[in-house]
């Protein structure tokens, strides 16, 4: 094993990269893939069909849901929101919408991504954004519903 585990963490995977550190109180599933040198911190429940890259760091508080890929060098924000089912309904049962985010985006505190959407590579969703419809690719979206502000010129 060459990754760190709080002694409070709870991770189930065996599929964790390299000088991965998990925090206290994750919560890993079982199926789920992690890549190297991530930093997954404290709060954070990862789903089983969750493929995270390499240096992608999840904030606390942080849930990734079924059907979610997150690229290499990924950012994502504390609190930050991602969905599967586009009309939860308790006990019923749904049509699971992959989510991508693309290698080098940043996801925003508080940002809530609605299922069946990618955010493009290098793209940044401010804070309390609420994305409803893809990101391009090195865009800066803010709001609700989110809204292209401008592209920023730094490459991912």
């Amino acid at each position: 094993m060459n990754y760190f585990v709080h002694s409070h963490a709870l991770v189930e995977s065996t599929k964790i990269g390299d000088n991965t550190r998990i925090w206290a109180f994750a919560h890993v599933l079982p199926q789920a893939t992690i890549g190297s040198d991530c930093n997954i911190c404290d709060h954070v429940f990862i789903e089983n069909d969750v493929v995270v890259g390499d240096r992608v760091t999840v904030k606390c508080g942080v849930q990734l849901w079924d059907g979610l890929r997150v690229a290499d060098d990924v950012f994502i924000g504390p609190n930050a929101t991602f969905t599967n089912d586009m009309y939860p309904r308790s006990k019923k049962p749904f049509q699971l919408l992959k989510t991508v985010v693309e290698r080098g985006a940043t996801i925003g505190a508080n940002v809530t991504v609605l299922p069946g959407l990618t955010i493009g590579a290098g793209a940044m969703v401010a804070a309390g954004a609420v994305v409803t419809k893809d990101v391009p690719a090195g865009a800066l979206v803010a709001g609700n519903p989110a809204r292209l502000i401008r592209y920023i010129e730094e490459k991912c």
